[in-house]
């Protein structure tokens, strides 16, 4: 109790800061039933986040994140976390679409701990696992970064795209030499003795980041916001106190294990250390101006199949109206 007693103190502080004088306001999210995202919002829900900071959060869970774009676009949806090339992309086509950091973790390439993969070199005629496919913004990266080196991993390797939890369970079964997954996935490994070949966060950097960016965040409409800026700033702030407390707080893991889809305390602990390490911490301007970096990277890789007509980073992606929180 000593040792939780300064982290809730500080949360109470927060909200007490939070709580607005008016009546609740109300935001409609849409969440992927299976993502890590509603791992956020049971915490918010379970602490009474929202209700101290005056939300009233009507949440929808659905099956998949395409389900969630459409009620984004169809005016179902206020809120919903999605892919930064998604909303870049719908901005580049017109839309009206905006961005704020979720996220900044991020995969990695694993192989098992006696594995001789040491180098990319090492790569060359092995199989490899690449969750999604042949547009996964990591896979990108990883291309553009091998690229830099001489290589073209593409031709070198044996590519195989798959659904991230086959192609986890092929990497255990031995049945790829390596997988670049996303990261509770690569964490999963980790936590059965996988090594982190490559980590993503260094591909990044490698690349031109000064930092991981969030490549996941929430998305919105910005004429949404621009009506409701305060409401959104506030949800943001109970985000992040949310966010903090499951990074801090080993009993939120234990507690949300069914959900999460694993008891082991050992892959808990790994996870929760992997999501605290992709608490975004920086000014948004910050991330937008790396963003601005690895999209061209991602343009230069993906072409129009992954960016549509625009060439640079579109202006407005980032909500910068937000750009305290």
């Amino acid at each position: 109790m000593r040792r939780i007693a300064p982290v809730w103190a500080t949360l109470l502080g927060l909200l007490a800061m939070l709580a607005p004088a008016s009546a609740q306001d109300r935001l409609r999210i849409v969440a992927q039933r299976t993502g890590t995202f509603g791992w956020e919002l049971e915490v918010i829900r379970h602490a009474g986040l929202d209700k101290a900071a005056g939300l009233q959060l009507d949440i929808v869970e659905l099956a998949s994140p395409e389900a969630g774009k459409i009620a984004l676009k169809g005016g179902s949806a206020d809120l919903i976390v999605a892919d930064l090339m998604w909303v870049a992309r719908e901005r580049g086509l017109g839309g009206s679409l905006t961005f704020h950091p979720y996220t900044s973790a991020i995969g990695a390439v694993m192989v098992k701990a006696n594995s001789p993969i040491h180098a990319l070199t090492d790569l060359v005629g092995r199989k490899l696992g690449i969750a999604g496919g042949p547009l996964d913004k990591s896979w990108l990266l990883l291309q553009a970064h091998a690229r830099r080196q001489g290589m073209d991993l593409a031709k070198s390797a044996q590519v195989l795209y798959g659904a991230p939890q086959l192609l986890a369970a092929k990497a255990e079964q031995g049945e790829l030499d390596a997988v670049l997954n996303y990261w509770n996935l690569s964490a999963d490994l980790e936590a059965q003795g996988f090594r982190r070949f490559i980590d993503m966060a260094d591909v990044e950097r490698a690349l031109g980041a000064q930092a991981p960016i969030a490549m996941v965040g929430y998305a919105f409409d910005e004429t949404y916001a621009a009506r409701n800026g305060e409401l959104l700033r506030r949800f943001f702030d109970v985000s992040q106190t949310a966010r903090l407390l499951l990074a801090g707080e080993a009993s939120e893991w234990t507690r949300l294990a069914e959900r999460i889809g694993t008891k082991d305390p050992q892959r808990l602990a790994i996870l929760r250390q992997r999501y605290g390490e992709g608490i975004p911490r920086r000014p948004v301007v910050a991330e937008e101006a790396d963003a601005a970096v690895l999209f061209d990277v991602l343009a230069q890789t993906g072409g129009t199949d992954l960016t549509g007509p625009a060439k640079t980073l579109p202006v407005g992606t980032y909500w910068t109206a937000g750009a305290g929180h």
